[in-house]
Formats: C-alpha cells, sequence, structure tokens
C-alpha cells in the first residue's frame, strides 16, 4: 500500500515514544511504503484535494530516523489510506483539514480516523455518550454554573475542551483562594466553554490510556502517574509511563464503547479512565504505542497497520 501520514512537521517529531513513527515502521516493515504532509501542504483545487507529500524511508535510530526520498504533489485518492495524526489543539485549522478530508473521501480517499468522525467526537464532550462510565461532569460558559459545581462536589478539575498533553488542567477546591481566577481564566470571562469534573483520587495511580483498534482493545494499558505535587496524568507533563494488563473495569469500559467507535469509522481511540471512570475519548492522534511496545513487548503499531489492511482491503 501507498500510505500518506497527516502529521506535525517530522523534524519536530520525538521517534523514542512517537505514536506515529512507531506505526510507519511498522508499515515500512511489513512492505507498504510511507509518505508524510503536514496540514498546510493540503490543498483543494479544481474541486480535488491534494497534498505536498514527501516519501520516507524509516531507520531504527531514533535520533535519525528517517530519510527523505523526493516530493511530489499527489491527490489524496491516489492513497491506498490516508492517516490523521496532526496533534491538538483542535483550533479552526484543524477543523478546516477534517473538510478538506472530508472532501477528498467523496473523491474515493479511505481517510483513517473518518473526518466527519473527528469532528463529531470532541476528546472531552464525547463521554457524555456513555454516562454510566461518567463521574459528575459540566461543561459550559458560565461562571455562576462552574461555581455552583465546585460547592457541590467540593473538589474537581476544570479542562479546556481543545488540547492535550495536561495544557490548561486546573484542580480546584471549594475553598482554594484562586477559584474566581481560575474560572474567569479558563472561561475567558464567560467566551469560553470548558469542562469541569469531580476530582477522582485514583489519579495516584495513574491515568490510563487504553487502546482499542478497531473495537477491539489492546491487552495493556499504559498508565500515566503524575510527578510528585502533581495531579495531572499527562507524560508531557511530567507523568511516568508504567504498562499494565487491563483491569476488569477497564475492559468493561472498552468493550461497552468499542464496536460503536469502530462503527463510526474510529479506527484507533484512545480512552481515558482514571480508577473506574471514563474521562475523555482520544480520536486526533492518540499515543501510548511505543512506552508499550518497550515494557511489554507487544506491539500495537503491527496490530494497528494489520487492521488498516484489512479496512482497505474491504
Amino acid at each position: 500500500m501507498n500510505l500518506l501520514f497527516i502529521i506535525d512537521p517530522p523534524e519536530e517529531l520525538k521517534a523514542y515514544k512517537d505514536t506515529t513513527v512507531t506505526m510507519m515502521r511498522a508499515a515500512e516493515r511489513r512492505g507498504h511504503q510511507v509518505h508524510v504532509c503536514t496540514q498546510p501542504a493540503l490543498a483543494l483545487l479544481g474541486g480535488h484535494v491534494s497534498a505536498r507529500a514527501t516519501r520516507l524511508h524509516l531507520t531504527d535510530n531514533d535520533e535519525d530516523w528517517y530519510r527523505a526520498d523526493g516530493h511530489a504533489e499527489r491527490r489524496l485518492a491516489e492513497f491506498d489510506a490516508v492517516l490523521m495524526r496532526k496533534d491538538p489543539p483542535f483550533d479552526l485549522e484543524y477543523v478546516t483539514s477534517t473538510w478538506l478530508l472530508s472532501a477528498a473521501e467523496r473523491e474515493g480517499a479511505r481517510v483513517f480516523n473518518a473526518p466527519g468522525a473527528i469532528r463529531d467526537h470532541n476528546e472531552k464532550l464525547a463521554i457524555a455518550e456513555f454516562g454510566r462510565f461518567m463521574t459528575p461532569t459540566l461543561a459550559t460558559r458560565e461562571a455562576a454554573r462552574l461555581h455552583a459545581f465546585i460547592d457541590a462536589e467540593r473538589d474537581v478539575v476544570i479542562k479546556r475542551l481543545d488540547v492535550m498533553g495536561g495544557e490548561n488542567i486546573f484542580r480546584v477546591r471549594a475553598d482554594d483562594p484562586n477559584r474566581n481566577v481560575i474560572v474567569e481564566i479558563m472561561t475567558q470571562a464567560g467566551a469560553r466553554t470548558v469542562m469541569a469534573q469531580r476530582f477522582i483520587p485514583e489519579i495516584r495511580d495513574g491515568d490510563k490510556r487504553i487502546i482499542l483498534i478497531d473495537g477491539k482493545v489492546a491487552p495493556y494499558s499504559l498508565a500515566r502517574i503524575p510527578k510528585a505535587g502533581e495531579t495531572r496524568g499527562n507524560l508531557a507533563a511530567g507523568a511516568r509511563g508504567v504498562a499494565q494488563p487491563l483491569s476488569a473495569r477497564d475492559r468493561e469500559i472498552a468493550e461497552a464503547l468499542g464496536p460503536a467507535l469502530a462503527a463510526r469509522g474510529l479506527l484507533f481511540v484512545g480512552l481515558d479512565v482514571i480508577g473506574d471512570w471514563l474521562t475523555e475519548v482520544n480520536v486526533t492522534s492518540p499515543t501510548c504505542f511505543r512506552e508499550i511496545l518497550d515494557q511489554t513487548g507487544y506491539d500495537a503499531g503491527e496490530t494497528f497497520i494489520a487492521a488498516l489492511e484489512q479496512k482497505v482491503a474491504r
């Protein structure tokens, strides 16, 4: 297959932990050609969606992980599969890219994850569909509602809806002297909707990333354990990743969500679970393949590319 990965600039990827690099290496090992482009390279002209794509050859050296082998403008429909792996923020440019990818689908391109499904599943708000697995949660831009929620729950986490990696996440207790300013800043004085959730003490044991590939759950999660003095279980915020087998509750949540999400065109989903509670459904560029591979030997990249092959062959 000829595969196109839409990514952040390749020179910015950290191959020693990057899931997309793990995918690309698995694809090349299985005999497929790997091409990449960035968001600005996407364009619509004359009804056709194309991209300036670069052919890559992968190495096993994490410090020098690829060789570029020529550039060409190609229609997305010419590739066997297009993989949207651009990191958030999920801003208007990200949405615009999904519109272009939907146009490419109408030309016959096979895009994973499906751009319409990416648009329809905000990674924070998507948990509302699965309320039985959700801790008490509020989404609002109104300060009064947020303050009432804080007063009722006593200890909450407030986060923005469009970022990743632990950015713009605050833990706020009812007696926090900074709660007013936190609410003002996070909502931008009522201009931005945010999410508040009851604080889950089990974060001390890690924010577990559970991998779904074509609706099927991987055998290991990656528990991202906050560093001392932190409550954010994000690797980008200094958390320590520990691969571990799934608990019965982890599997219950994953098996309940997996088939429905796969049916919507979400080939790869990363569920976030703290304790017994679902907190996020990640569909833009989920991660943790490499950490799980290094610690357990389970190669989710191989599993993913095999699932992709089956999808394209249908």
